[in-house]
């Protein structure tokens, strides 16, 4: 019987395996060789961010007519959510989200970052009261002063929600005779 030394053995063993990693390319034979050889980009590198053709706009955006003109944002806008439970639970989780960092629980300017930075205005005041809804949707939209737009973080309808729960929170900062009545009777 022929024997293989096991050195042999692993050596032939070896040769074949490695042989059989090799290139298996020959030129000439690849079919597009550009989609198999492409650059490969990095998210927002020079070069991999396209510019959208001019004119293009989002699905589902619509211009915002009212740009710098709060107070014929005030007369134009009414807002199209009633006071129901689903919108104000919805306006008052936005509200704590984005607006009670600055401008506190109540909406009296008193937020956790306020010692940080200027104190905004009250959410009470006489002056806020007197506005329409469309002119605090406009100030959220576009904003004001050292607050920013929210136009980029919260939907339109969310904008309408928050406005719809920082009516509430007037009311329970000051309630009408009415409300007083009500909770009598609650």
């Amino acid at each position: 019987m022929f024997r293989v030394a096991p050195q042999w053995l692993l050596l032939s063993s070896l040769l074949w395996v490695f042989g059989a990693c090799g290139p298996r390319e020959k030129p000439n034979t690849i079919y597009m060789p550009e989609m198999v050889y492409s650059p490969a980009y990095k998210a927002q590198e020079e070069g991999s961010m396209r510019t959208p053709p001019f004119g293009t706009v989002p699905r589902g955006f619509e211009v915002y007519a009212y740009t710098g003109r709060p107070d014929a944002a005030g007369a134009a806008l009414k807002n199209p959510f009633p006071h129901k439970k689903e919108v104000l639970v919805r306006g008052q989780v936005l509200f704590n989200r984005f607006c009670m960092p600055c401008h506190g629980i109540r909406g009296e300017g008193d937020g956790p970052v306020t010692p940080k930075f200027p104190r905004p205005p009250t959410l009470q005041s006489e002056k806020v009261r007197g506005w329409s809804d469309g002119r605090i949707f406009a100030v959220i939209t576009e904003g004001q002063n050292l607050m920013p737009s929210y136009a980029g973080q919260v939907l339109k309808d969310d904008r309408w929600k928050i406005v719809s729960y920082i009516r509430v929170l007037q009311r329970a900062n000051q309630p009408t005779p009415e409300d007083l009545e009500k909770l009598k009777n609650w």
